[in-house]
């Protein structure tokens, strides 16, 4: 009997959580989004300061190089030393192990986690994804981050949440296993900046942006001058075609 009773609420929940489906993420505006858009400078150092406080305890970033950190507006000296905060993997040695050393601008931001079944494990049997990609990995991806960092309530009356679980209705059938990350002044920025949620999910979206796409701001300067060029170039070749055929009707 306690078995089926059990299992009924499992069911029932499981029916609940999947009624409450996804609702549309909050639209914001975004100064990266537009086609000449770039990234917040302030911003961006904002939101690694909120990454590597928050984010990087569970979260990953394999994708990035420490080095690349220059794109922020941090030095090489800054960046050698945001580097040797970090434990690296190496090896093997002439030993034929492999040891942890400090970071150095040439490595990428290793996994909190040894595997994906350690990181299951601490985390109730769910997988913190690399943040990596994130922003292009999802649709409406800067939209849909920022909503669900922020997005975090008490659950309607008629949903039976699972042991573990949070609610956020930005997340698909409502019920996720993060907790809800960012608290009020949870970090200390260092130029003055109150640290609001609503601040940090911003920082934090524009860094991950950032994250996903390094190359963005240099891809669209040199697409400008590309058009800027074939516009000129356009120019001249009609005042040539009708230097050269003006005498021909």
């Amino acid at each position: 009997m306690i078995r089926l009773f059990a299992f009924l609420l499992l069911f029932l929940s499981a029916q609940a959580s999947a009624e409450f489906g996804a609702i549309p993420p909050k639209e914001k505006h975004w100064s990266f989004q537009t086609p000449l858009g770039t990234f917040d400078r302030a911003a961006l150092q904002r939101g690694f300061q909120v990454y590597k406080e928050v984010c990087a305890a569970c979260h990953g970033l394999s994708h990035i190089r420490f080095r690349e950190l220059s794109a922020l507006g941090f030095n090489n000296k800054e960046i050698k030393a945001i580097a040797n905060d970090y434990q690296i993997k190496d090896g093997p040695n002439d030993e034929g192990e492999m040891f942890d050393r400090p970071g150095i601008p040439g490595d990428a931001f290793p996994d909190p986690y040894p595997n994906e079944q350690a990181a299951r494990v601490v985390n109730g049997g769910a997988y913190p994804v690399d943040l990596s990609l994130i922003i292009k990995g999802r649709e409406n991806g800067a939209n849909y981050v920022y909503s669900l960092l922020t997005g975090y309530k008490d659950p309607p009356k008629d949903l039976v949440l699972f042991e573990g679980k949070s609610y956020n209705p930005y997340f698909e059938g409502g019920q996720i296993s993060m907790i809800a990350p960012l608290n009020e002044g949870q970090v200390t920025y260092s130029d003055g900046t109150t640290a609001t949620v609503d601040q940090m999910a911003q920082d934090v979206v524009t860094f991950l942006a950032w994250a996903s796409e390094p190359e963005l701001e240099t891809r669209r300067q040199i697409g400008l001058k590309v058009i800027l060029y074939l516009i000129v170039f356009s120019l001249l070749m009609y005042f040539v075609y009708r230097s050269v055929w003006r005498n021909v009707k």
